[in-house]
This record gives structure tokens, sequence and C-alpha cells, in this order.
């Protein structure tokens, strides 16, 4: 069972852009997969390295098809990246450490946080990229 569903709200009408989304999504509901089985701890570490590497190549392409664009807003765009990725990293630091004590809590955290931002943040560059 999903916790993240792809719907046509999340789009931001950039095909690359909500392509990678979808991937994020993919990667989170793996995660809670895991957790739904029983065997978070088996894949949390790699998982959560996976959604980190992933969401610096996906953060590193958005920022700079904004650039390209002349995104008045990209600074903002950078800062909350910027913020998700330290904590998606703390996460993964924490899972490392064997002190991650509420993986409810990170999920709820990483869904939470997309969802919010390709709704608010990235749905607002969508008219001026197309």
């Amino acid at each position: 069972m999903s916790l993240f569903t792809w719907s046509d709200d999340y789009s931001v009408e950039v095909n690359s852009m909500d392509s990678q989304h979808r991937k994020l999504f993919d990667l989170i509901n793996e995660l809670h997969g895991a957790m739904s089985e029983g065997k978070a701890g088996d894949v949390m570490s790699k998982v959560v390295s996976n959604l980190l590497d992933y969401t610096n190549t996906h953060f590193r392409d958005e920022e700079k098809m904004l650039e390209k664009v002349n995104y008045a807003e990209l600074a903002k765009q950078k800062e909350q990246h910027k913020i998700f990725t330290d904590k998606v990293e703390e996460i993964k630091v924490g899972i490392e450490a064997s002190s991650i004590s509420a993986p409810l809590q990170t999920m709820s955290f990483l869904k939470d946080w997309l969802a919010n931002h390709i709704k608010g943040e990235d749905k607002k560059y969508s008219s001026h990229v197309n």
C-alpha cells in the first residue's frame, strides 16, 4: 500500500520535473513499504541514501531550469531545498548511528514536506517556466 500517490494536483506542468517528483514519491513509498513490513531497519539506510542522492539531483536540475528562465523566487527555492537536504542528511546520520527512534515521524516529515513544497513553491514556477 502506497503512502503517497501521484495525482495531477502535484503536476507543475513541466514533464521533466513531474517525472522527478514521481521518483521522489516512489522512494518515499519504498521506505513506507519496508516499514509496513517490519523491514525498516534492513532498508531504511539504503533508501534514505537513495532519497538524498536523488533529491540532490532533482534540486540541482530544478535550480538550473529556474536559473535559465530567471525565476524571481529562485533564492527562496534554494533556501528551502537546503533545509530539506540538511534534514534528510540529519535523518541519514541518525539512521547510521541507530539513533532514529521515530521512523513514523521521519516518514511524516518526508511526505508532508514534499507534498507541501510541490503544491506550494514548485507550482509557483509552472506558469513562469511555461
